[in-house]
């Protein structure tokens, strides 16, 4: 099934209560009509606010599936999720992270990028919607999206295919390395983290995180 880009969602941070305090976040994504540009660190219109866990050139662009949507309209019992409600920049029709691989190249419109990691959920998800608990259940769920690195920079817009041009190296899906990554203490987790850092589209922050673990798990030697 060919992958179709459903919507275009940028946001600037703003601040919002969170318990005793506030917090500034641009979790909050809105849907943009027309062609939007796609720059080296984000889209056209869009902000991070904690530039330490997010953003960079690995994480320039999020990508979610449309397809999750109706999943976790049931789970939450809700329908008022909009497009942009996980804080993606892209939901795409027919995304699936048990197909698409750490490394591989898509080109949306004329803008070319590389899938780098899954998205790892942070508290601003359950700010976002409204529920403690959507960190976790969205971790455990493996419907995690994923961060994209923009290779050329062009435009997107509503309605673009979604084309794999290239695979990446071992075609380590990115369903596959997360749920690797949340069995910190399996040993054919750690053998796939350990092919993971062959991979050179890996994020740097991943590769980070990962060899960390498996220099604890496994010893300094462990490569």
């Amino acid at each position: 099934m060919p992958m179709t880009l459903m919507s275009v969602n940028v946001s600037q941070p703003i601040e919002v209560v969170y318990g005793d305090n506030s917090v500034m976040t641009g979790i909050f994504k809105q849907p943009v009509a027309g062609a939007v540009a796609v720059h080296r660190l984000n889209l056209d219109g869009d902000g991070q606010a904690d530039l330490v866990n997010h953003g960079g050139e690995s994480k320039a662009v999020y990508a979610y599936s449309f397809d999750h949507y109706a999943y976790w309209r049931e789970a939450l019992g809700r329908n008022d999720m909009p497009y942009g409600q996980f804080g993606e920049n892209l939901t795409v029709a027919g995304l699936d992270e048990a197909k698409l691989c750490i490394g591989d190249q898509l080109q949306i419109g004329d803008a070319r990028f590389t899938i780098s990691q899954p998205r790892v959920p942070c508290f601003k998800l359950g700010i976002r919607f409204a529920d403690k608990r959507m960190p976790k259940m969205f971790a455990l769920s493996l419907r995690t999206g994923f961060y994209l690195r923009v290779l050329k920079e062009g435009t997107v817009n509503a309605g673009d295919t979604v084309d794999v041009l290239t695979r990446g190296q071992h075609s380590l899906s990115v369903r596959l390395l997360f749920d690797a990554y949340l069995k910190p203490n399996d040993r054919d987790a750690l053998r796939l983290l350990a092919r993971a850092m062959e991979i050179p589209e890996l994020s740097t922050e991943w590769r980070r995180h990962i060899g960390e673990r498996l220099a604890r798990r496994l010893g300094p030697d462990w490569s």
